[in-house]
């Protein structure tokens, strides 16, 4: 019985502690540590924005995949990395973020009170319109395209993370 009592303690302490060490990291400590968001680190310091991103926050993420950047054909790219076009990497990357820490579940309730429609401020001034269509959660950007969230409530020190499959455009 001893042991039992021993082994489940440890468990238990280890769990506790490495989702506590997870959340100590920011945002962009999380970002910089997953090979899947190469690209977005790469783009948020040619935009300055990671002090920004390690601030106090809280802050929500939509963070599109190295595959998201993908599908933007590659001169534009490499073209928006560019120091002469800062400007407008930041107002994409700033369309990405909301000024809150909104998880899966206030999504959710904010859908259900919105039959299935909400929209949210982000950080470049424009909004975004969440839908639940076909029994998933798609974000809807200013151009009418639609990107599903595919992995929602990577929590952070400062925030919260939901990776998106395709990257959203302001106007």
């Amino acid at each position: 019985m001893k042991k039992l009592v021993f082994v489940l303690t440890t468990v238990f302490t280890l769990t506790a502690a490495t989702g506590w060490a997870q959340k100590q990291k920011s945002i962009v400590d999380i970002a910089v540590g997953n090979d899947n968001f190469t690209t977005l680190v790469a783009a948020l310091q040619a935009a300055d924005l990671v002090g920004a991103l390690q601030g106090d926050g809280p802050f929500t993420v939509f963070a599109p995949t190295n595959a998201a950047f993908a599908k933007i054909d590659s001169k534009t790219l490499n073209s928006l990395l560019e120091p002469k076009n800062k400007g407008t990497l930041t107002s994409i990357l700033t369309y990405h973020v909301v000024a809150a820490n909104l998880k899966s579940a206030d999504v959710a309730n904010a859908l259900k009170a919105g039959n299935g429609k909400t929209t949210v401020k982000t950080l470049s001034g424009e909004n975004l319109t969440v839908v639940q269509k076909k029994g998933k959660i798609w974000l809807k950007d200013a151009n009418g395209n639609y990107s599903e969230i595919i992995t929602t409530d990577i929590e952070a020190s400062n925030g919260v993370i939901h990776v998106i499959g395709d990257v959203v455009m302001p106007k």
